[in-house]
């Protein structure tokens, strides 16, 4: 049941007014009028409880501008009788509902039908009463009438669109309260990620944490994260469905002719559908029951570092908005691995550091070490020739001065090493370079060291002759003797050396083999860096910069030097330099 209005008030209030009236009429009603009187005021009382209590107040506005309109029409005509015929004004309050209820049209219509009725009664009247038909007040209520209804319903018109400005407004106002409070909380969700992403200085652990924040954020049956590197794109977390089966972290993928492709290019693709199989990887998603996805670059700047993608068992099952936060998350990613990134790469810097640091440190005592025992054994033996000249027998003299000449000899190519290492950093390394013959090189070098010592083998295989390689003969054979040398300074008394060359596929070979304690796989990219010393347990003195510079002396001369080893089993050396084929047709084949 609907509140009653104005209206509704009137008519109520009417009802006992319309019944005093007739009851004070009772003795002054023409025959037939008070019966009229009487239908009237059953008329409205029945409208009036139809209209309070079935008919609802939208629908019920044309009823009851009918029902007023009637009771007015039938009260003028019964109270026609009347000289004065007060009633007659009813028919305002009429216009003024149908203008007010229905519009101004409504309010048209009631205002020139009210003197239809008018007129009727004034010819009743004027036939039945022997009164004369008045016209001009006809005219002049017919004229206040249309003028109340123009006035009341444009009022009526004017609220109701400011009624319609004021709804859309606040449906607007709606519309955009509810819009705020998604995006606020969107971003909510996209701060969570990002603290996520922040929560660790390791890729794998914040993609994880990311992930287990993104579910709550857009929905997923599997997601992936991939970064973009040289010749493909690696996985580096995986969540949902074949997480750990379908391209698991760490797998390394295609760019070419993948989805990746055009993701690399800036732009997220949204694939409704994978039931097409427009891509490779596609076929396979589909088989594990996942039909649509969305792949978005992890954009930095200009620059893509990666892919965010997200995958769903139904097909279109990604909104426009979800695609949108996609993107925005993608840069979040980026901005996350960048910083990451530069952290693991100054880390990175830093440890590097802090291990030339300590490797110089361990040099300038290692030095120290091996200027101060030579130079104790120089000075030892100068000053005891120098005192004891005399009683020392010629033997006894010629020793002492092997000594020294031996001590010396060592303590210059301590110097040579040193001074070679800092010339070679500095950029400043000399070479001169002829044709070479690298087997008279490796023979004068084996034939060197097997005068130098006896008590290690040197099983030598040179072939008669090698091709020529352009090179600096001084620096190849500090290089051959550095890794000669090398060789027997780690291999027991008794054991031997194996030293061959070879030609192979346009290059000189060079091998030297021995039977020492080896070299653990960790160290084997150590023991060519400046100071770096294989870990040992039988460790030989030295500076460790031999093979630093016999690998910088391969490398000036566009060879390669590099080594195969075992711990127990040995170490192999091996010097590849190139050598021009044309030098060698002209010099005829051995």
């Amino acid at each position: 049941m609907r509140r009653p209005d104005v209206f509704d008030a009137v008519r109520l209030a009417g009802l006992p007014f319309l019944l005093v009236l007739v009851l004070t009429h009772r003795g002054d009603f023409p025959p037939g009028h008070e019966l009229s009187a009487w239908l009237a005021l059953a008329v409205l009382a029945a409208g009036t409880f139809v209209l309070l209590v079935v008919r609802r107040h939208r629908a019920s506005g044309g009823w009851a501008v009918a029902l007023d309109f009637a009771v007015a029409s039938v009260l003028v005509v019964t109270f026609a009788y009347e000289p004065g015929q007060p009633l007659r004004a009813v028919f305002f309050l009429v216009i003024v509902e149908a203008a007010l209820r229905l519009g101004m049209r409504w309010g048209f219509a009631i205002a020139v039908l009210s003197p239809v009725v008018l007129s009727a009664a004034e010819i009743f009247r004027e036939g039945r009463f022997d009164f004369s038909f008045q016209l001009e007040s006809i005219l002049i209520r017919l004229g206040i009438g249309l003028a109340m209804a123009l006035v009341i319903g444009r009022l009526v018109e004017d609220i109701a669109r400011e009624v319609g400005r004021s709804e859309a407004r606040t449906s607007e106002a709606e519309r955009l309260r509810d819009e705020l409070g998604r995006r606020v909380d969107v971003l909510e969700a996209s701060n969570r990620c990002a603290r996520a992403l922040a929560s660790s200085l390791r890729l794998d652990e914040a993609f994880e944490a990311f992930i287990d924040e993104l579910r709550g954020l857009i929905p997923f049956e599997r997601a992936a994260i991939l970064l973009v590197e040289e010749g493909g794109a690696r996985v580096m977390a995986t969540a949902g469905t074949a997480a750990d089966s379908f391209l698991p972290p760490g797998t390394t993928i295609d760019i070419a002719g993948s989805v990746l492709e055009r993701v690399v290019e800036g732009q997220s693709v949204y694939r409704k559908d994978l039931e097409d199989g427009l891509y490779p990887e596609e076929r396979e998603l589909v088989s594990l029951g996942l039909r649509s996805r969305v792949v978005a670059p992890l954009q930095l700047g200009p620059r893509t570092v990666g892919a965010l993608a997200l995958s769903r068992g139904e097909p279109s099952a990604f909104t426009t908005e979800e695609v949108a936060l996609a993107t925005l998350l993608g840069r979040l990613v980026a901005t996350a691995v960048q910083n990451i990134r530069t952290y693991e790469a100054e880390r990175t810097t830093v440890d590097e550091l802090r291990r030339l640091s300590t490797l110089r440190a361990d040099f300038v005592s290692l030095v120290s070490h091996e200027l101060r025992s030579p130079m104790a054994a120089v000075i030892g033996s100068a000053r005891t020739l120098q005192s004891r000249w005399r009683e020392l027998r010629p033997e006894q003299r010629e020793a002492f001065l092997a000594v020294i000449g031996d001590e010396t000899s060592r303590l210059a190519a301590l110097i040579g090493d040193v001074l070679d290492t800092s010339r070679i950093d500095a950029g400043t390394f000399g070479y001169t370079f002829t044709d070479v013959d690298l087997a008279d090189v490796v023979r004068e070098a084996t034939a060197a060291a097997e005068l130098g010592q006896d008590e290690v083998r040197l099983n030598v295989e040179i072939p008669t002759a090698l091709p020529p390689v352009r090179g600096d003969r001084d620096r190849l054979r500090q290089l051959v003797d550095n890794l000669i040398s090398n060789a027997l300074k780690y291999s027991e008394s008794g054991s031997a050396v194996d030293v061959a060359a070879s030609e192979r596929n346009g290059s000189v070979l060079v091998r030297v083999r021995d039977r020492g304690p080896g070299i653990a796989r960790e160290d084997q990219g150590l023991i060519f860096e400046k100071f770096g010393r294989a870990d040992v347990s039988n460790a030989r003195p030295g500076t460790g910069l031999g093979l630093f510079i016999s690998r910088s002396f391969a490398e000036a001369h566009g060879g390669t030097l590099h080594v195969e080893s075992a711990p127990g089993a040995g170490a192999t050396f091996t010097l590849a330099l190139p050598f021009d084929a044309s030098a060698r047709r002209g010099r005829g084949s051995p």
